[in-house]
């Protein structure tokens, strides 16, 4: 049996169930209000715009497969786009790795909004992703660098009509044309829930059958729910525990999106990791997630059963299943906080390093066209600011800039961009833009580049509100044209502003290497470590070149947008912090002391 989810570790992590989060163990993916999508539309409708349509999330399997490795399986990925008008592809999104399977069953959901009254064509490629790349973040992969397994295309509208929601394609080569069998990809659609229930529980197994010749089993979990149509859809899985018969996962947070209801049927599958993705099934059952509060109040196992063959009828097992945790709770999304009075406080931090050029040439990227035509540092500054400012009521920002030398002789690597000492902040955008242009005259350019400084600055802001106001979450914009010199200074100031509630946007101008730009943004699943060990709670950075806005890869508004709600959610969750003027959701039985 196939099915090695591969996101980080050799594809031993959980995948869908918040168990591969950090300390706050409630998920942060597509699956749990976190969807970058809604802020997107929170945007647009704040501009007038109200876009008609309804949310849909599509799961995705693969039958038979290319083969497109020589020693092992394939290792394939499933990437979805939307066709546009003139026949560009806009990327949608992207499926986790499985490990040598031809016949993948997908966990990762694809989010995709069907409007009924336009044609949109959906195009599926699937990919084979090359074994060192197996522990990036499957957002980071390159997917020229991975070898093309072949594509298939139809309308959404195709799937939505289907009384199954369900269509099967197959796949043939790029652009239309047929290079022999290359397998068939199984597309199935469902409307997104609204609701914000999800259930949180901790399992374990006792006594499971050992698979292993000379070892203990390496078990994990599967679980699936079961749709109308009848087939069974993998809605997360369980990290693995090596070497235990008596395993015992971290916390597994499900949401109603993922089950559906609580009476609806539920397979958990156990497994046996073998590192070729041919993992060995150790048992199975039917249940659900009222079947599985059940056996928390009773504090009563449920036995796995072995599915009968041609010889055998069906075994029941020694091993069972107990879960030792249960809890429901509500999943507030980053629009019930916002719209509840919680607020976004944006800072702005210019970069004034000589490597920008000179700004009196016209081949500067701090040049100011008397034309009015607008630098890349105006143009993000514009471009950034329409998004921002929509969620800071004030629209006061604290704007500074780093890497200049001073009239005085002197270089400071964070000064307050208007030249006032007592007061950093301007009014709107067009006093970060007044200020900018104002601050060419009066601070020439130096070096070197160093971001310790400004996000120390902008920590002690955001410190200094924990104590007076909640209800504020703070943004940091930084604006550069190339390579930090301060990197390990820079990890330092990032991982202890990860306890607080900070996000840092950097935006990259020009065409510099941003190598450690990536790094810091922390993308490849690995958390930044400081300089004594100690390992940021969260990921608090999100990473932007403006060429790859421009070249139309992606939005300003989604690229800035993608990351912020999920790590705006982390931190409220983490500390347990509520949208305003909410009731708290009621907990049906006493906290457990395993699930806090």
């Amino acid at each position: 049996m196939g099915g090695c989810f591969s996101d980080v570790r050799g594809g031993q992590a959980a995948v869908g169930g918040g168990g591969g989060h950090n300390n706050n163990r409630l998920p942060t993916n597509s699956n749990s209000n976190s969807n970058p999508d809604e802020a997107v539309d929170y945007f647009y409708r704040s501009k007038g715009l109200q876009p008609l349509y309804t949310r849909i999330e599509l799961s995705l399997s693969g039958s038979k497969l290319y083969d497109r490795d020589i020693l092992s399986k394939s290792d394939p990925m499933a990437v979805v786009y939307a066709k546009k008008k003139n026949g560009a592809l806009e990327e949608l999104g992207r499926t986790e790795v499985i490990m040598n399977n031809l016949n993948p069953m997908w966990i990762q959901k694809i989010s995709v909004a069907f409007q009924f009254e336009i044609v949109q064509p959906l195009v599926f490629q699937v990919y084979d992703v090359d074994t060192k790349y197996h522990n990036m973040s499957t957002k980071m992969l390159d997917l020229k660098a991975q070898d093309f397994v072949g594509e298939a295309t139809c309308a959404l509208s195709e799937i939505m009509t289907l009384r199954s929601r369900s269509k099967t394609l197959q796949l043939h080569g790029r652009n239309g044309h047929h290079t022999g069998t290359l397998g068939s990809i199984n597309v199935h659609a469902e409307e997104t829930i609204a609701s914000k229930m999800a259930v949180e529980m901790r399992l374990r197994c006792t006594n499971l059958d050992n698979k292993d010749r000379f070892s203990k089993s390496d078990p994990f979990l599967r679980v699936s729910r079961i749709v109308e149509a009848g087939g069974p859809i993998p809605i997360c899985k369980t990290e693995v525990v090596n070497n235990n018969l008596n395993p015992v996962w971290k916390p597994l947070c499900i949401t109603m999106q993922q089950y559906g209801s609580k009476d609806n049927p539920l397979v958990i599958e156990c497994f046996d990791f073998n590192s070729d993705g041919n993992h060995v099934l150790i048992g199975k059952m039917q249940t659900s997630i009222e079947g599985l509060e059940k056996l928390y109040q009773a504090k009563a196992g449920a036995n796995f059963v072995y599915p009968s063959s041609r010889h055998h009828s069906e075994k029941v097992l020694k091993g069972s299943l107990f879960v030792d945790g249960y809890v429901e709770k509500e999943l507030y999304s980053f629009l019930d906080y916002i719209s509840s009075g919680f607020e976004l406080n944006f800072m702005v931090a210019v970069d004034f390093t000589a490597s920008n050029g000179d700004p009196r040439r016209s081949d500067s990227l701090h040049y100011i066209d008397p034309s009015g035509r607008l630098n890349s540092y105006q143009q993000a500054i514009m471009e950034v600011g329409e998004v921002i400012q929509v969620y800071d009521y004030d629209k006061r920002f604290p704007a500074w800039g780093f890497g200049g030398r001073m009239f005085d002789g002197s270089v400071s690597h964070c000064f307050n961009l208007n030249g006032q000492a007592g007061n950093f902040e301007v009014e709107g955008v067009h006093g970060i833009m007044t200020a900018y242009q104002s601050a060419l005259h009066t601070v020439s350019l130096h070096g070197p580049t160093l971001f310790g400084q400004i996000i120390n600055q902008a920590a002690e802001i955001a410190g200094q509100s924990l104590s007076t106001n909640s209800n504020k979450y703070f943004v940091l914009l930084i604006i550069t044209d190339g390579e930090i010199t301060d990197i390990q200074e820079t990890k330092d100031a990032l991982v202890r502003a990860s306890d607080l509630p900070l996000s840092i946007l950097i935006v990259g101008v020009g065409n510099a290497d941003f190598k450690k730009m990536e790094i810091l943004d922390a993308d490849n699943g690995k958390r930044l470590e400081s300089s004594t060990g100690r390992v940021a709670t969260r990921d608090i950075v999100q990473f932007v070149p403006v060429r790859d806005v421009h070249n139309g890869e992606i939005s300003m508004v989604q690229s800035l947008l993608e990351e912020l709600p999920g790590q705006f959610l982390t931190y409220m969750r983490s500390r347990d912090i509520k949208p305003l003027n909410v009731n708290v959701h009621n907990v049906p039985y006493p906290p457990d002391p395993l699930m806090t």
